[in-house]
């Protein structure tokens, strides 16, 4: 017998088990069955999608631009075929015989089981209202209705909400952040009112209210009007009118049961099951919003999880039972934190305990009722949520603890768990760590002791904190505790003043709208009262970049050479390096840089790598005049200090060496007068050369451009400094202007998203030329998109009156600026 007839023979002798639905309760249902027996099941698994399993509580990170849908995939294409799962994807199973025990997908295929799992989800509940079949009316539960609202988002306009509940709210942010104007329209009084109290509810919805949105509540829609069949506004009980490009139904969810009611399974609001997700049909299964258990339907991912592993015991023959679960909910909008456990409904025999912090916007109420906490809502400070939530879930007494309850962990122990290490040592294994993926603090410690010795680490092997993020810090905790000083690093974070990462708070301060260097410390937890060295130029600079014309440039920030627009020598004197527009210079600004050298008695004149002079030897009390004098001659600064535009080098090109192919001089000035100014990540060079000889040395700028006879080559990415890089090709075009759009289109790219003091080449490497290359051209529009928002960022220069540029020069600059649009709403 060969190897192919023995395996065949093994898969034969397995039981065929059949799942409908591709989405998380039903992948995770097999994940669990084959951690248990990995060979116990020969399994096939249809989903409506045509698609691999991807984490659906992420799609509010994806509508919102802070994922990709790569990044939310659960199980790859890979994943199914190492563990010899057939999936039948876009092609949902239409009908089921349970006499025959097969199943019949919409194309016809007719698939026998032996074990059937139904893990259909949920389905979005629709409005009875007119006009809710209109186009432009958009529901919140896939993939697809996140690619229909970012259709609607590229053309702006408004966007309505039905409903404000943790969906709702999820797409009305993600709507914002893409640019449109959001209206949420709630039926009850308070946002969120199955999560929130109405103290909760109001700083939510006065947090919200900030960054742009309307909130309605006690609003009944009564009609979606519409225009030549696409949805044109909405109309209240109370004849308010609301205009709308698109409304987004989020008014709740209702089990999908029509495929197990077809098939005479007992159902009421879902499909009934015991303990074991067992239906009436003792073969068949069901798991996830489909179900209802001891009378109890779950919306929320946590209860599926553990619904899962009693499937998973029931069908691996070690059944254990499941027995409901209690809730907590957190909510995905960045920058809100938000968390709701249990019930807060109180009444006569309960107890609440309440603080309240108005300067720092935090709320915190826990329900006591006979010495044990039935619910907890807390807003503004949610590090003690797991906690609350393990007590309430153990039924614990806290009489023992009760005069500190509402203060936290810490301090509720007596201030023995100062150190939050210790708070998260003190939680049972059985603790919730992840509530997206449900893993327990047990299952984390497992992970970390098998060899998962960094966050990355974790998440891939266990999935703690790989979906919204929210347990991070208490997984990072766990790796402290277990591992001690073995932790393996992760991307590094800005500095010792801040856990955040340069991508997180480059992110943060456009989401929540900080434009000032104290807001944004105070808004990110910073540690120390005012930065340091490492991080206030940084910040600096991505205020700078993030708000064009609306934050002021803070001097106190930058470093000594940019404060002074100088370079400090090793002597304490300085150099001076006046601008030369592509190298070229006249009789006026050499008789300048010769009075300069003479009257201040400057040590030293040098020919620079960027075809500049160098005055040395000048000092710091004579910077002011020197500047004057040189701004008097037409000169200004060439930014030899900054972290900015330095050098545009070029070679005489066509007209006047031999072997030119076109003007390189004339375009190194106009891309030098273009991009003057400009301040970025690190320093910036670029060269133009006028034939693939090369003399400018092209090849080792950050920005190259090398002439040919048919256009113009594009190169990024080079440096000519102690690690030597030669650029990579980014494109060839066949005009200047082509080449001058490319260009400012590359350094917006760059400036919007390097970490600061981190070079073109580095930064090239680490996101990867096809990515910068996806940036750029995938969409058609996305060059002249990024050129008009450097062109934007130009007009706020700083005007400095020791480096300001001539007055003739702006003028050129103004008069090209006049035709751009200020582009605030690409910024978002």
């Amino acid at each position: 017998m060969n190897a192919q007839t023995r395996m065949e023979d093994m898969v034969s002798a397995r039981e065929k088990l059949v799942v409908i639905g591709n989405g998380m309760a039903g992948c995770r249902a097999v994940e669990e069955i084959l951690e248990r027996d990995g060979d116990r099941y020969d399994i096939t698994i249809f989903g409506a999608e045509p698609r691999v399993n991807y984490n659906r509580i992420m799609l509010s990170p994806v509508l919102a631009g802070e994922k990709t849908f790569d990044e939310i995939v659960i199980n790859s294409a890979e994943w199914y075929a190492e563990n010899d799962i057939e999936l039948v994807s876009g092609d949902p199973v239409s009908h089921i015989d349970r006499t025959a025990k097969t199943v019949l997908s919409q194309s016809g295929r007719v698939e026998p089981y032996d074990k059937l799992l139904i893990a259909t989800g949920s389905d979005p509940f629709i409005v009875p209202i007119p006009g809710n079949d209109l186009a432009g009316v958009i529901t919140f539960r896939d993939l697809d209705d996140v690619d229909k609202m970012l259709a609607a988002a590229e053309k702006g306009g408004d966007a309505v909400v039905i409903g404000g509940g943790l969906l709702g709210l999820e797409a009305a942010h993600g709507l914002s952040l893409r640019g449109m104007k959001v209206t949420v329209v709630h039926l009850m009084p308070t946002l969120m009112e199955r999560q929130l109290d109405e103290a909760a509810g109001y700083l939510l919805r006065q947090e919200l209210e900030k960054r742009g949105q309307t909130i309605l509540t006690g609003a009944n829609t009564k009609v979606i009007h519409g225009m030549e069949g696409h949805v044109a506004g909405i109309e209240l009980e109370d004849g308010t009118r609301l205009k709308a490009d698109i409304v987004v139904m989020a008014a709740g969810i209702k089990p999908a049961t029509g495929l197990a009611k077809s098939a005479g399974l007992e159902c009421e609001r879902g499909i009934v099951v015991d303990d074991h997700m067992v239906t009436s049909d003792p073969d068949i299964l069901a798991v996830g919003e489909c179900v209802q258990h001891r009378g109890a339907c779950y919306g929320l991912v946590a209860p599926l999880w553990e619904m899962c592993r009693s499937l998973a015991d029931h069908l691996t023959d070690a059944p254990t039972g499941y027995a409901g679960s209690v809730t907590s909910t957190k909510l995905k909008v960045s920058g809100i934190d938000l968390f709701s456990a249990g019930d807060f409904s109180g009444g006569d025999d309960c107890e609440d305990i309440v603080m309240r912090d108005a300067a720092r916007g935090v709320y915190k109420r826990v329900v006591l009722k006979d010495n044990k906490l039935i619910g907890a809502v807390l807003y503004g400070d949610t590090a003690d949520g797991n906690w609350y939530f393990d007590l309430l879930k153990k039924e614990e007494d806290v009489s023992d603890i009760r005069e500190g309850l509402i203060f936290g962990q810490a301090f509720a122990s007596g201030g023995a768990l100062a150190d939050p290490n210790a708070a998260v040592a003190a939680l049972s294994d059985d603790a919730e760590i992840c509530g997206c993926n449900g893993v327990s603090k047990g299952k984390v410690v497992q992970c970390i002791n098998d060899g998962a010795h960094s966050l990355d680490a974790v998440r891939s092997q266990c999935k703690a904190s790989a979906s919204c993020g929210s347990c991070t810090g208490l997984v990072e905790s766990l790796l402290s505790l277990t591992l001690g000083g073995e932790v393996e690093s992760g991307p590094a974070s800005t500095c010792k003043c801040t856990s955040f990462t340069h991508d997180d708070v480059r992110r943060l301060i456009v989401e929540k709208q900080l434009k000032e260097i104290p807001q944004v410390m105070q808004e990110l937890h910073w540690t120390t009262p005012d930065g340091c060295s490492s991080c206030r130029p940084a910040l600096n600079y991505y205020l700078l970049c993030a708000w064009p014309g609306e934050y002021e440039d803070d001097q106190k920030s930058r470093f000594v050479n940019e404060r002074l627009h100088a370079n400090i020598q090793k002597d304490g004197t300085y150099s001076v390096v006046p601008r030369m527009w592509g190298g070229v210079t006249s009789p006026k600004e050499l008789r300048a840089i010769a009075d300069v050298v003479e009257k201040y008695d400057a040590r030293m004149v040098k020919v620079t790598g960027g075809q500049r002079l160098d005055i040395f030897g000048i000092r710091k009390e004579d910077l002011p005049a020197v500047w004057a004098d040189l701004n008097a001659a037409g000169m200004v600064s060439g930014h030899a200090y900054g972290k900015s535009l330095r050098t545009v080098k070029t070679c005489v090109g066509s007209e006047w060496c031999r072997f030119g192919t076109q003007d390189s001089t004339g375009l190194g000035i106009k891309i030098e007068q273009m991009t003057w100014g400009s301040w970025m990540p690190h320093k910036f060079k670029i060269a133009v050369s006028g034939c693939p000889r090369n003399c400018a040395e092209a090849t080792i700028k950050d920005f190259g451009v090398v002439c040919v006879d048919s256009g113009y080559e594009l190169h990024v990415g080079g440096n000519g400094g102690i690690k030597v890089r030669a650029t990579d090709l980014l494109c060839k075009v066949e005009t200047e202007e082509e080449a001058m759009e490319h260009c400012a289109a590359f350094i917006q790219l760059y400036r919007e998203d390097a970490h600061y003091l981190e070079r073109t080449a580095p930064w090239l490497e680490r996101k990867g030329l096809d990515w910068i290359k996806a940036q750029m051209f995938d969409d058609p529009e996305r060059v002249g998109r990024l050129a008009r928002r450097f062109r934007y960022s130009q007009q706020f220069m700083q005007d400095d009156p020791w480096a300001r540029r001539a007055a003739g020069e702006r003028a050129d600059l103004h008069r090209h600026l006049a035709t751009v649009r200020p582009m605030e709403t690409e910024y978002a």
